[in-house]
């Protein structure tokens, strides 16, 4: 089981303001325990800058991201299909992680 997750700096407002409410990430990125209070840091450096609890995990192909996705990230729907191809470029099983602020 994972014991951090991490994010881009670009989200730290976003997820602490709980604007942004879930992540979508590939099979390697899944292995957390659901209703468990894990660190958040960013992924450039490390530094932790709260907390999330793990709500649920849910499989989805990239085909299925939606408006409902898009707002939940904080973006436009072609703004989060980009950034999802930019970091799984081709992966088509994806998952998406809702969380909130703990």
């Amino acid at each position: 089981m994972r014991d951090q997750i991490t994010f881009f700096e670009r989200f730290e407002a976003d997820i602490m303001s709980g604007k942004k409410t879930i992540t979508i990430r590939d099979m390697s990125e899944i292995d957390f325990e659901l209703n468990r209070t894990i660190p958040v840091a960013t992924f450039e450096d490390g530094r932790v800058f709260g907390n999330l609890k793990i709500l649920s995990i849910t499989p989805m192909s990239f085909d299925d991201i939606n408006e409902t996705h898009a707002l939940q990230e904080n973006m436009t729907l072609p703004q989060l299909r980009e950034v999802i191809r930019e970091i799984y470029p081709g992966e088509d099983e994806l998952y998406v992680i809702e969380f909130v602020v703990a």
